[in-house]
């Protein structure tokens, strides 16, 4: 059974070794296919993210001038709007945002990984991937090398990795470039993305596609315990391993999207790119990258029920519900099956464990719930508090 509230759920599938650093496979199950669009062999690995910016996508400290200090932090800055058309071309795109996207290089005694990232504040905060600086351990050595070029140490923030997001700092930095956070609510599927990082260590890659779908409910296990979920931003940009971490920008060169892991035809060894690649959306990201750095944790929007890991129902079979919980406020029963959240359409557990993780806290939401009994549905309304 999975939880609202923690950060245990239910294993649809087994997820297998791929390539560096881990892989993702996706679930048999026919529901599963549906939300991915491949059969059984499919794998999700985790990769990284293509990202790239333009004009209005970076935001520089302005300290040459005026030999100012102040710091310039994308967490505290508006989400930019939406492009309505394309305002620059690909190489535009890249040669802006480039130099906010950094390579990272983690290594203890007897390992070594790599990923990407970028710079969200002008004193050297890197947003990535929680599974590119845990493989290391607590003692492990973090470089951050610049797109000048420049090899930097970098101390680790925090992590979550439920949600596969992580902060890290560069040591004694000040005046970076800072790349800017768009609105990922208003990304529409078709518009054209792209992303940059360092697949297989090729730091500064640019790839380019468009937003293939939205709210895909993508699961990943490390092999080590570690599992995370993510309400996934689906692109056709190519996505390799190494790319973890790095951003997925709009045609204005806001981050929408970290790119986080990538899906093949093999269930084991190394394998590229076949046109499905998953990032999260750049409004979540914020906001938990923003937590890591305030308090050193992330808490997420909680439901407070167990559902059940069940194939057999269209839908998210609630096996219980937390007493005092804002399900229980709100009148849910064990037995009920959630078919909807607001207007999205839940069809297993993991899509409502994706679409109430991704709720901002005190939120009310509007579930539409069948009884399993009598096959009759209702719609409840549910205000979401933290964990």
């Amino acid at each position: 059974m999975s939880q609202m509230n923690d950060d245990t759920h239910p294993q649809p599938g087994d997820y297998q070794p791929v390539a560096s650093p881990y892989q993702w496979q996706a679930p048999e199950p026919a529901a599963e296919k549906r939300r991915v669009g491949l059969g059984t062999a499919l794998a999700l690995m985790l990769a990284g993210s293509v990202a790239s910016g333009s004009v209005v996508g970076l935001v520089a400290a302005n300290t040459a001038s005026t030999g100012s200090t102040d710091v310039v932090n994308s967490l505290r800055e508006p989400s930019a709007p939406a492009p309505e058309s394309p305002v620059g071309g690909v190489e535009r795109v890249a040669a802006n945002i480039l130099p906010a996207v950094v390579s990272i290089q983690v290594a203890d005694r007897t390992s070594a990984g790599e990923g990407s990232g970028s710079i969200i504040s002008s004193d050297g905060y890197v947003l990535t991937n929680h599974h590119v600086v845990s493989g290391g351990g607590d003692n492990a050595f973090i470089q951050v090398t610049l797109n000048d070029g420049r090899s930097l140490p970098a101390d680790y923030v925090a992590s979550d990795s439920a949600t596969d997001i992580a902060v890290v700092k560069i040591r004694d930095v000040s005046g970076l470039p800072v790349a800017q956070f768009g609105d990922s609510d208003e990304l529409r599927v078709g518009q054209e993305v792209v992303a940059i990082g360092s697949p297989l260590g090729l730091s500064s890659t640019v790839t380019s596609g468009i937003i293939s779908a939205l709210n895909r409910p993508v699961r990943a296990s490390d092999g080590g315990g570690e599992s995370s979920l993510i309400d996934a931003v689906q692109t056709d940009a190519a996505i390799n391993p190494g790319n973890s971490g790095g951003p997925l920008v709009d045609m204005n060169g806001n981050i929408v999207g970290m790119n986080s892991v990538i899906a093949s035809m093999s269930s084991g060894g190394e394998a590229g790119s076949i046109g499905l690649g998953f990032a999260i959306p750049a409004n979540f990201a914020k906001r938990v990258a923003d937590q890591l750095i305030s308090t050193g944790r992330a808490t997420h929007p909680m439901l407070g029920v167990q559902v059940a890991a069940r194939q057999d129902v269209q839908g998210a079979l609630i096996a219980s519900v937390e007493p005092d919980s804002p399900a229980a406020q709100a009148g849910l029963n064990a037995g009920d099956l959630v078919t909807r959240v607001d207007d999205r359409v839940i069809d297993n557990s993991d899509a409502l464990v994706a679409a109430i993780r991704s709720q901002d806290f005190g939120q009310t939401v509007a579930l539409e719930v069948q009884q399993q009994d009598t096959g009759q549905s209702r719609q409840v309304e549910v205000t979401l508090t933290s964990e």
